[in-house]
């Protein structure tokens, strides 16, 4: 289909045979100007996948699409991939001896050097580098040098850019500046972004589509609104958010009556009211989450949690009415 820029075939590779290890048979397509976080624990698959989309590994079977053209591995080329892809690593890959502008000027051409110029000073302005464009990389922070290292990769029509990790050296301040930045420029310049993350705000702020990986396999797939609110397995739930497991049992201690193993809800979804179905709770702490508060309950041995809008409405030990709003029932 043409509006599908990347397509991953039956893709597997396995680092060893013994243990579970890299990807298994994994299809999923990509559309051209997206934004596609690939979300796992560690030992996912993630960076695994990421390397076989980029060329840089060997796949054991499948294949990756790029333009409807497979992407060709180490063992094919000398350079992996195609040139219209570009992967930043956590290492970076800069010149740290050279300033900020030679670096990203090096991916462009000589033959017009105003144009080379112009474009250099234009992708430093849209990361906001170009007071940094005279210093050299060792004189820069982590966070600097990750905006570097994406300047470096754009500057030189890429088609997809691929981020490995890419706010795990940015400090918490700068972190969600630079998903604003490459969210705007992916959507000013059309440009695929495909990026994994141990974090899943960075999927859930970032991108218009998420794939959920586990021990190598894609459990789920699709945007990050659907995926948060009807999770396909509790393992999605708990990684996207700060999900409440509640087994058969306990669940009809808190009223609720299930056919299913377990229950799952989100703190957001205790509704803290009176109620035809609400139960009443002890409030066991209080966590203080800026403009709101998370609230530990328990009834009859039952542990759960609830977001608390209205800051110092309830206070530990208190008794409060509560109910689960909406909750999902898994095997």
């Amino acid at each position: 289909m043409e509006d599908q820029i990347i397509s991953v075939r039956d893709l597997t590779k396995q680092h060893q045979s013994a243990q579970v290890s890299g990807v298994q048979n994994i299809s999923f397509d990509i559309k051209r100007g997206s934004i596609v976080a690939i979300i796992g624990e560690s030992g996912s698959g993630k960076s695994t996948l990421l390397k076989c989309i980029y060329g840089l590994l060997k796949a054991d079977s499948g294949e990756v699409l790029f333009n409807g053209k497979r992407v060709l591995g180490p063992h094919e080329q000398l350079i992996p991939g195609s040139k219209e892809m570009k992967m930043v690593t956590q290492d970076f890959s800069l010149n740290i001896y050279a300033k900020v502008y030679d670096n990203i000027a090096s991916m462009l051409s000589n033959t017009n050097v105003q144009a080379k110029q112009e474009k250099t000073v234009e992708m430093m302005k849209r990361l906001h580098i170009d007071h940094l464009r005279d210093k050299k990389i060792t004189e820069l922070s982590g966070g600097e040098q990750q905006r570097v290292a994406i300047a470096k990769a754009l500057v030189s029509d890429t088609s997809v850019l691929l981020l490995d990790e890419p706010f795990s050296q940015v400090d918490a301040l700068l972190k969600n500046q630079l998903r604003a930045d490459i969210k705007r420029i992916a959507s000013e310049t059309g440009v695929t972004v495909i990026l994994v993350s141990h974090d899943p705000a960075d999927g859930l702020f970032l991108s218009n589509e998420l794939l959920i990986l586990k021990d190598g396999k894609l459990l789920q797939k699709g945007a990050p609104q659907n995926i948060y609110n009807n999770p396909g397995h509790i393992y999605t739930a708990q990684i996207l958010g700060n999900a409440v497991v509640v087994c058969q049992g306990d669940a009809l201690k808190l009223g609720i009556t299930t056919d299913h193993q377990k229950i799952m809800f989100y703190p957001e979804w205790v509704e803290l009211k009176s109620s035809w179905n609400s139960r009443r709770f002890e409030v066991l702490d209080i966590y203080y989450k800026g403009f709101y508060e998370e609230l530990l309950l328990e009834r009859n041995g039952v542990e759960i949690r609830a977001i608390q809008l209205n800051r110092g409405a309830h206070k530990k030990n208190d008794h409060v009415q509560a109910s689960i709003g909406r909750f999902l029932e898994y095997d």
